[in-house]
């Protein structure tokens, strides 16, 4: 494949992980958005790697913050990012944005959830959010909350009465439903009630990694049949044993347009462009963060000391042309691997999002 695909990352971060304050970050347990670090290495790398956009996690995920009010300050964090940073990023309201970022040479930047908690008792507050440009809300992180199930929650319930409410919501204002870490319950639950096609933007193959936070063949198909799309991560999840590795990934998109169909599938990396530069010394703090999550309640099955949270082999600016690489050597042609790199998200961005007064222009 001579030119780069318009590569959008289902879910990422911008940020430096070097650089001092995002190091310091990375050993708290909920680093909040002001201590990323946007820098001219970030940019650079981000365009260097050909991403077009990606959706980045903001609001409340964990932890002791206020939900709603930290999540609203979140918002206004990455307005001022994104208004700061304004040659180089755009926010992304609707699907045309992300072709007009593509064509303007920035990168489109997709405000999304972790977590719904912030939406408290008061489904109105996803109204407020869509305003504010939130284009994708995941319903629930690895625990349980008042929505229904995370993947590590023993009890699998599904979707909640107050949970079909919040899906409504979504709907109306045609925000995605991502049940990304959503318990198995919850996530057929969500995705055979919802109106609106819903995605899982980061996750693996169960069938081929029998970890809570991949999915079931029966859950990647409901998805993909009710017209959704499913991203694979490159996470450890990817490996029974921890140590994922570029071929991992490959396997687990392969199995999923095995599933899915090639239409449904893309990319939603977790992870940054800007790779970390010193990993003996990120690796001598890595047990002590795994250490804090697990502590608090909110680590997956398959994360510990010796797993590094990233796919060594895929990171850093040549990531996405490296997949582009392994999957050329499967036998995928141009076509297919343009779906899988972007145009299968920006697809179902149009089938969810619709236009909005006002589209970014920042």
């Amino acid at each position: 494949m001579t030119d780069t695909p318009m590569i959008i990352n289902a879910l990422g971060q911008l940020d430096n992980p070097n650089a001092p304050a995002s190091v310091d970050a990375a050993a708290q347990l909920n680093p909040s958005s002001e201590q990323l670090t946007i820098d001219k290495r970030t940019l650079a790398d981000a365009h260097a790697s050909g991403l077009t956009a990606v959706n980045i996690t903001l609001g409340y995920t964990m932890g002791d913050l206020p939900p709603y009010e930290h999540t609203l300050h979140e918002i206004a964090v990455w307005d001022a990012l994104v208004r700061d940073h304004s040659a180089d990023l755009t926010k992304v309201l609707t699907a045309a944005d992300i072709r007009r970022a593509r064509a303007e040479g920035r990168i489109g930047v997709i405000y999304g959830f972790q977590n719904a908690v912030a939406v408290g008792d008061d489904t109105g507050r996803i109204a407020t959010f869509a305003d504010l440009g939130v284009r994708v809300v995941q319903l629930t992180y690895n625990q349980a909350n008042h929505i229904g199930d995370g993947s590590m929650a023993p009890e699998n319930r599904g979707l909640s009465d107050f949970g079909h409410r919040v899906v409504d919501a979504l709907n109306e204002r045609h925000v995605m439903v991502d049940l990304s870490h959503s318990g198995e319950r919850t996530c057929l639950d969500a995705a055979a009630y919802s109106r609106q096609p819903v995605s899982i933007n980061h996750t693996g193959c169960r069938a081929l990694a029998d970890l809570p936070r991949n999915k079931t063949d029966e859950e990647l198909r409901l998805v993909a049949s009710r017209g959704g799309f499913v991203g694979i991560y490159f996470m450890p999840f990817l490996s029974p044993s921890g140590h994922a590795r570029a071929e991992d990934v490959v396997d687990h998109i392969v199995h999923a347009v095995n599933v899915c169909g090639e239409d449904h599938v893309g990319i939603g990396t977790d992870g940054t462009v800007t790779s970390i530069d010193d990993l003996d010394a990120y690796r001598a703090h890595l047990a002590e963060h795994v250490a804090l999550r697990r502590e608090a309640g909110v680590g997956a099955a398959g994360e510990r000391a010796d797993t590094l949270p990233f796919v060594v082999d895929l990171r850093g600016v040549n990531q996405f042309r490296e997949l582009i690489r392994l999957l050329e050597a499967r036998g995928y042609g141009a076509r297919r691997i343009e779906k899988i790199l972007g145009t299968n998200f920006l697809d179902y961005a149009e089938r969810v999002w619709t236009p909005v007064t006002g589209s970014s222009r920042s």
